[in-house]
């Protein structure tokens, strides 16, 4: 029942609603949000949470691309950031801390596209844990890129 939670933790952390372009009005940013994680996340889908493993959709939303309609490589970044970190979080614990992260930007996601992000721990020792996050195009199949995350956080008292 205990993992149940802290799995709906995860998907509440990163599920911030359905996308809305900037232009609309002034959105008020949930409690405990930063404006950041608002514009960066906003419209990421939460499709299946398992120990270990996080699966996301997110359709490429104008505000976060660059001048020639993709993805912005910094917005790819930050997804490899969030959801490399979501998959190790511990409810009770602060967040992990980034400690390196490796992207490879193997292909490009155009304005509207679907994509799939999974994250799966690669491994753990101590209080150092192992992500890789996989960015795809959900209809093509197609990697986007690929990128290790490595975090460092306090373990769960064992008393």
């Amino acid at each position: 029942m205990e993992e149940r939670m802290i799995m709906e933790k995860i998907r509440e952390h990163l599920h911030l609603g359905e996308d809305v372009d900037v232009s609309d009005a002034p959105r008020k940013v949930e409690k405990g949000r930063s404006f950041y994680e608002d514009f960066s996340l906003r419209g990421i889908r939460v499709n299946r949470v398992d120990p270990g493993f996080i699966s996301c959709s997110f359709k490429v939303p104008l505000r976060l691309t660059d001048k020639e309609g993709y993805l912005a490589n910094g917005a790819i970044a930050n997804l490899v950031d969030e959801v490399g970190g979501a998959v190790v979080y511990v409810e009770g614990l602060p967040m992990n801390v980034s400690v390196d992260m490796s992207i490879a930007f193997l292909s490009k996601a155009k304005l509207g596209e679907e994509l799939e992000i999974t994250s799966r721990v690669m491994g753990e020792r101590g209080g150092y844990k192992g992500t890789i996050v996989v960015v795809r195009n959900k209809m093509t199949g197609e990697i986007i890129a690929e990128g290790r995350h490595s975090l460092f956080g306090r373990q769960p008292s064992k008393l």
